[in-house]
């Protein structure tokens, strides 16, 4: 197994490995709760819910985004080697369910998720989108990783309710704030202060497991608040309440699965439904998304892991890049949206994590949980989350490879950075980066510089951007 995954050439070990994994996995886990909140109680073009019956089949939906992320992470570790997990993708499985189920069956749609993958996955063999990664600037790639470590420190923080929306964000000048109402209330948010507390102490003291054991404490410490205050769900109604899941022992801790979304797909439906030039559109969205956020994903957690060459390129690539692929194919067939790379996967790294048997563990986790789902929903997102405010600290660190007195590289940088946490997308992150940094080159007479590719993949992020109104148009 050491020779198989290169842990002792890695210096890793196997406590690190299973470690790293673990934490991952807790990181992420809130997909199987997520997801089925997110795809299970919208209406298709016909008026049916995935899964076909009501509310959308929200258990089905759950163990079929556990199946397929279990499978398919235990895949990327076992083919590409690297710590790198993937599920169904957040803001692509609302995109399918909004602007793509609403306009035909939820079989179409799952179907034209699977023509992206296969399209994807074409892309890779032929060897165009490792080409398009080794194209990137490296001090670019370099500015992808500190922009998305921002991102998930921003994201800790509002899972959290630590960063709150403005209630009137569309009149105020400001569009988020500190708690509720500008100050912190409710004790969910005093138990993520704990956790992130407890982690950042755990982490100077160099204790190993700081990661595991900060979640393993704030969840235990969350049961106890809960089952003291009962403070139950949260939302607009409930602001003080837990964001996601209610920290509560379970009843039962084994759960028979249903599997009624696995297989309903229609890989062609979805032209009847809407068009030629719709499906183009919907797929192209699709595609741009799923082929840039992979690509920051996988350069930032190498980065964080140590694993990058000199050109700031990630071992196996192509391997990477294919199950990646087969990744978004998996989630439509298995009717649970595209699966993509998950950059809560920097948790596991930041726990030591540096070899594919990382994502072994879990995957394995993953399908686990289809059986023992009532105790992963025990662990609230305020005791999870604090693990990826720490790892945004650890990403933002490499902003020193940047060369900040180089305009052409220093202005994309900072737009590549910054506007992955204010847009809350890492596409429009990389996007704004890479069109600005072909504008600079080519008002300073320097269009010589620039790759070839970089100008195809400037030109697609300007229909990328433009996508509405050429929706508006062309249908």
């Amino acid at each position: 197994m050491d020779k198989y995954f290169k842990i002792t050439e890695r210096c890793s070990t196997v406590g690190r490995e299973v470690r790293g994994g673990v934490v991952t996995f807790f990181t992420m886990a809130y997909i199987i709760v997520l997801n089925p909140l997110i795809l299970g109680f919208v209406q298709d073009g016909d008026g049916k819910l995935l899964g076909g019956s009501a509310p959308g089949n929200l258990a089905a939906i759950a163990a079929g985004t556990a199946l397929v992320a279990g499978l398919i992470t235990i895949l990327m570790g076992v083919v590409a080697n690297f710590p790198l997990a993937l599920a169904t993708g957040l803001g692509l499985n609302a995109f399918v369910a909004v602007s793509i189920a609403t306009k035909m069956t939820w079989a179409d749609a799952m179907g034209l998720v699977v023509m992206e993958g296969i399209l994807i996955l074409v892309l890779v063999l032929t060897g165009f989108r490792e080409a398009v990664f080794h194209a990137v600037p490296a001090q670019l790639k370099i500015a992808i990783s500190v922009g998305i470590g921002l991102f998930i420190a921003l994201i800790g923080f509002v899972d959290a309710g630590f960063v709150r929306r403005m209630p009137d964000a569309a009149q105020s000048t400001v569009p988020v704030q500190l708690g509720n109402g500008g100050s912190l209330q409710g004790w969910p948010v005093v138990v993520f202060v704990i956790g992130l507390v407890l982690v950042v102490a755990l982490w100077v003291r160099n204790v190993k497991g700081a990661i595991l054991i900060s979640i393993v404490v704030t969840t235990i410490i969350a049961i106890v608040v809960e089952a003291i205050g009962g403070f139950g769900q949260g939302g607009a109604k409930n602001p003080t309440g837990w964001g996601l899941t209610v920290p509560s022992l379970p009843d039962k801790v084994f759960e028979a699965p249903h599997f009624g979304t696995l297989g309903e797909f229609n890989l062609l439906g979805s032209f009847d439904q809407v068009g030629l030039v719709a499906v183009v559109l919907l797929v192209f969205t699709l595609m741009l998304a799923d082929f840039f956020d992979t690509m920051g994903t996988m350069t930032a957690i190498g980065a964080e892991a140590g694993l990058l060459d000199e050109d700031g390129v990630p071992p196996n690539t192509q391997r990477i890049l294919v199950v990646d692929s087969l990744a978004a194919v998996a989630g439509g067939a298995g009717g649970v949206s595209s699966n993509t790379s998950y950059i809560e996967s920097a948790a596991g790294v930041g726990e030591g994590a540096r070899t594919g048997l990382a994502s072994v563990v879990t995957g394995v986790l993953f399908l686990l949980a289809i059986f023992i789902s009532p105790l992963v929903k025990v662990i609230p997102s305020e005791a999870a989350v604090p693990a990826l405010v720490l790892v945004g600290f650890l990403m933002m660190q490499q902003v020193r490879g940047i060369a900040w007195d180089d305009v052409e590289i220093a202005i994309p940088a900072f737009l590549t950075i910054v506007l992955m946490p204010f847009t809350y997308s890492i596409t429009v992150g990389i996007g704004a980066g890479f069109l600005s940094y072909v504008l600079i080159k080519l008002v300073r007479g320097h269009a010589r510089g620039i790759h070839p590719l970089m100008w195809g993949i400037s030109a697609m992020f300007v229909l990328y951007f433009a996508i509405h109104p050429l929706t508006e148009l062309l249908t």
